[in-house]
């Protein structure tokens, strides 16, 4: 038995993580964080499914009675704002499109929320992820969900050996209607909660609207060029964009047009067709690879620029320097043009067969 500190949002899939701990025989100790105001009176919004809302954390808390584990509610707050919040918004005003979930598992629920665990004595942080850890001889390696479509690991790709050794993910062999068919037979209240999709700490004003609070700098008039230099438009902001983006661009032409690049010096939106998206590479900054480092002459792996986008063939080698944290570069060589990615997105690695998450990095601009 060991004492193992489980992230409980007040879902089904962390609810069901703690009590199966607890079935297992462990010393579970829940903690529901803190992350963000959830409520107008604290500068928040009221958005029911949030996960630090009050609803969800006295769902989190009725769980953890149920099921006889302690329970705690842990402020956060202030961590969050400064790792995810305000890197959030300092990456689009440098023109990118982040990631925000990736850094708040890396940096709170398996950082700070780790942190908290080992002050209570704790070995190991579980939370509802679909995803599984495995050893290959000395190293931790994510694996892929039982759950392909519920599959996680692109959000954990950034991950430490330190932070792998001492996750745990109890949901990780399961799939979706099986979680929810075991949360009802314990009769937990989280059972058939609906899932949230959004960015936890955006309310009903959208990203462009919590941009544009935050970073009114980057809400100018601008044009909007066709890549012939044709002016299409107007736009209010090029933080609104991202590359590859196709909807609400507000402008006509004979054939689809997509954002295939953002001009901060001229202040332009430009749009070109699907094919002035590809590219034959990206490069890598503070990449983490779970195998250890990459080899000289390059690793063979399949790779996926999107959370949900299709695996794709490719070669990712070392490249020269490292990144703002100081982890390695690199460059991935499609082995068929593809669709640009923005920088500030993450490239995630799998094997061929999908079932190892060898790591990645964070897309960086073409030099």
């Amino acid at each position: 038995m060991v004492r193992i500190v489980v992230g409980m949002s007040g879902g089904v899939d962390s609810s069901l993580s703690a009590a199966l701990l607890a079935e297992q025989g462990h010393e579970v100790v829940g903690v529901t964080m803190q992350l963000w105001p959830c409520a107008e009176q604290d500068g928040g919004f009221t958005r029911e499914d949030s996960c630090c809302s009050p609803t969800e954390t006295i769902d989190a808390r009725a769980v953890a009675q149920g099921t006889g584990i302690k329970h705690y509610v842990v402020d956060m707050v202030d961590g969050f704002r400064e790792s995810v919040v305000n890197a959030f918004v300092a990456s689009y005003a440098a023109g990118q499109t982040p990631n925000p979930c990736v850094r708040c598992n890396e940096k709170i629920k398996f950082g700070s929320l780790w942190d908290y665990a080992q002050r209570l004595g704790a070995s190991q942080v579980a939370t509802g992820h679909y995803a599984r850890v495995t050893q290959v001889f000395d190293r931790y390696v994510l694996r892929t969900a039982i759950d392909r479509n519920k599959d996680q690991t692109y959000f954990l790709f950034s991950l430490t050996q330190e932070q792998l050794a001492a996750a745990h993910f109890p949901v990780g062999h399961m799939t979706k209607e099986e979680v929810r068919n075991a949360s009802r037979s314990r009769k937990l209240i989280t059972a058939d909660k609906h899932e949230s999709q959004d960015i936890c700490f955006i309310g009903s004003e959208g990203v462009s609207g919590f941009l544009r609070e935050r970073i009114p700098e980057a809400f100018y008039e601008g044009a909007i060029v066709h890549e012939n230099g044709t002016k299409l438009g107007t736009h209010q902001g090029l933080a609104a964009y991202t590359i590859g983006q196709r909807k609400g661009l507000g402008v006509a032409w004979h054939e689809p047009l997509f954002v295939i690049r953002l001009d901060h010096d001229t202040n332009t939106v430009v749009l070109g067709s699907r094919e002035a998206l590809l590219v034959e590479e990206l490069l890598l900054t503070d990449c983490t690879w779970h195998m250890g480092e990459l080899p000289a002459n390059g690793l063979s792996c399949f790779v996926r620029t999107r959370h949900r986008a299709r695996l794709v063939p490719a070669m990712i080698t070392p490249r020269l320097g490292v990144g703002p944290t100081g982890l390695p570069n690199a460059v991935v060589r499609f082995a068929e043009p593809q669709p640009r990615t923005n920088a500030g997105q993450a490239c995630v690695a799998y094997d061929e067969k999908e079932d190892l998450c060898l790591g990645g990095g964070w897309v960086t601009a073409s030099e």
